[in-house]
């Protein structure tokens, strides 16, 4: 049977001519939807199963007998109102009877006469504040929910490997840290001088497209605090799948830090990982400082004047007393209008393997395309409403956000791989293919869904369709 539906008495309303003909507008429209792109997200879902190895994160401790909305479906239904754009619980309540989330969740109508076909944001948020660990040990009648961490963390990383269509021969880690401003008194939040303003630190971590890890953290610990331990978990982990792979990582200077760049070296790891200026690696980077001079005289001497050319040097450096050992670093002087810049990069790639300017513009400068990620992460599927009281709470609405990054990236990854949208943000594609208009008609044989027919991205969305019914079931 066809959802539940709520009858319109609404009147019509007047919206002046065009030409002869009189603009109105009522509610009388029938049973249509602008989510109609859920069939591209639910066919995603369908074949890497992602809403189903996420649900078996959790543990589900209610009395059976009394259950209305399985564990899978609230699942479901939360990550699919985030890739959809529907950042609050508090939308739910009115998606309750939307029909095509009742089609994509599949759940057309209630067992209970008085329950809707999908839950509201009471349920939803029992779910959402599930604790980390056991809940039967809590001894609290609210709490039927709970989440294994250790679990989720393996989560991201399994998705990874099962999403790749290839196995890479070598992949690069990307790891940086993001800000999540808080609002009122949440716990572990604290004022951050960097960033100006009370919030929590999250550390990403992506390969690629592909997000790693997402872990919460106060904003007053150090920038590389818990990268380490993400590298000792990630990795040996990526490695049990692909055990001759070579692996590169990747960060700012806030991660050159000793014992991140020990623990490569020892597991054949290799880095490269921006590094802070200081008077030494100056004085050391003088020579090119004085080339990098003349070069930019030089050019300003033709006409039209050019820029300088940028100059680079390998050095072979030590800190004081907080290195263990020497390291390659490589030094970017430039020259401008404003004076002299140094940049440097320290990595474990030696020179006769990767030239100095090679390193750093084919090496290091690409780490840039993950601020793309972090604000695709924030802004699109809303990593950062992380508003909730508890610490644990806001570390669990984070992965709810990163579940939903990788549904929307396994279609642009997978249904749009060869079309203009491969390299598009995902509110772009959430926009172009997600929010399509549609009509829905139920009979006892069928659901007709008839999409608009003069959607401008019909081809894109067709290709999508058919590119991923084509694709084999991952094993």
């Amino acid at each position: 049977m066809p959802p539940t539906t709520i009858e319109s008495t609404s009147q019509t309303h007047q919206f002046g001519k065009l030409d002869a003909r009189e603009i109105v507008a009522d509610f009388n429209g029938g049973s249509l939807t602008s989510d109609a792109g859920l069939l591209l997200i639910k066919q995603v879902d369908e074949l890497f199963q992602i809403t189903h190895h996420f649900a078996e994160c959790f543990s589900d401790h209610r009395d059976p007998s009394r259950i209305q909305h399985n564990l899978s479906d609230l699942v479901t239904q939360r990550v699919y109102g985030i890739v959809q754009g529907y950042e609050d619980l508090l939308d739910h309540d009115y998606l309750r009877n939307e029909p095509l989330f009742n089609i994509a969740v599949g759940q057309l109508e209630s067992t209970h006469s008085r329950c809707a076909p999908l839950a509201g944001k009471s349920t939803l948020n029992r779910l959402e504040q599930a604790p980390h660990g056991d809940a039967q040990s809590l001894n609290h009648r609210y709490v039927r929910f709970a989440i294994n961490p250790d679990e989720m963390k393996a989560f991201f990383v399994e998705r990874f490997v099962q999403l790749s269509s290839t196995v890479p021969e070598h992949i690069v880690i990307d790891m940086d840290v993001s800000d999540d401003l808080a609002h009122g008194q949440q716990e572990q939040v604290f004022f951050n001088p960097y960033y100006h303003h009370e919030c929590f630190a999250p550390l990403l971590i992506f390969c690629g497209t592909h997000l790693l890890a997402a872990r919460l953290r106060p904003s007053n610990v150090d920038p590389a605090a818990g990268a380490l331990d993400e590298l000792q978990r990630i990795i040996p982990h990526i490695r049990c799948h692909w055990p001759e792979i070579k692996i590169t990582v990747r960060a700012d200077s806030a991660y050159a830090r000793d014992d991140i760049m020990s623990w490569c070296e020892e597991n054949q790891v290799d880095f490269v990982l921006a590094m802070a200026t200081n008077e030494r690696l100056v004085r050391m980077s003088k020579d090119i400082e004085a080339k990098a001079k003349a070069e930019f005289e030089r050019c300003q001497t033709v006409e039209p004047p050019m820029e300088g050319t940028p100059w680079y040097r390998s050095l072979n450096y030590q800190t004081l007393d907080s290195w263990s050992k020497r390291r390659r670093v490589v030094a970017k002087v430039t020259y401008d209008e404003k004076g002299v810049h140094h940049r440097f990069v320290v990595t474990s790639f030696p020179a006769s393997e990767v030239i100095p300017s090679k390193l750093y513009e084919d090496e290091y400068c690409p780490r840039a395309n993950m601020e793309n990620r972090i604000k695709e992460h924030q802004l699109e599927l809303f990593s950062d409403r992380t508003s909730a009281h508890w610490f644990e709470s806001n570390q669990l609405r984070l992965w709810w956000s990163s579940v939903g990054y990788v549904l929307l990236n396994a279609l642009r990854e997978h249904g749009l791989a060869d079309t203009p949208l491969k390299a598009a943000q995902l509110g772009t594609i959430r926009l172009k293919l997600l929010k399509v208009a549609a009509q829905v008609r139920f009979s006892v044989r069928r659901i007709y869904i008839g999409l608009n027919s003069h959607c401008p991205w019909q081809q894109w969305f067709e290709h999508a369709i058919l590119r991923l019914k084509r694709s084999p079931a991952p094993t």
